[in-house]
């Protein structure tokens, strides 16, 4: 499947890195809730952070596949996570876990620190949203 979206990056602007700072997409909507770093079963099989990121990164890729969507397709992610200084001290093994599931696709992102979370154990939640070529 091609692309459905292009990324917009005005000139005069420094790169983005690992992020787009906007995304122009027409097609098929998909909107995955707030996904955490569980397996299909709902149990964690990690405390750690960025394996349940991983995790929760194959979630959302599972249920792109649901949709005949893949990682190529999505447009925005927005991530909460439950301590924003371990996900800065963590990004090289995070863009490692990213990569290894999502390739070297990055959409619009947004990231915000959160008190907590409903399920306890987890320490990250993502949102995503796709758009799949009509």
């Amino acid at each position: 499947m091609t692309s459905p979206h292009h990324f917009l990056h005005p000139k005069s602007w420094k790169p983005a890195v690992g992020y787009a700072n906007g995304v122009m997409a027409r097609g098929r909507l998909i909107f995955c809730g707030g996904l955490v770093g569980w397996n299909g079963n709902q149990e964690f099989e990690s405390e750690d952070f960025v394996a349940q990121t991983e995790q929760t990164l194959k979630n959302i890729a599972a249920v792109l596949a649901e949709a005949g969507a893949g990682p190529e397709h999505l447009v925005r992610l927005t991530w909460y996570v439950t301590d924003k200084r371990e996900y800065l001290a963590r990004l090289k093994d995070l863009g490692r876990a990213y990569r290894a599931v999502l390739g070297h696709h990055f959409p619009a992102m947004a990231l915000v620190e959160v008190k907590g979370l409903v399920e306890d154990r987890a320490k990250v939640e993502i949102e995503a949203t796709a758009v799949l070529p009509e």
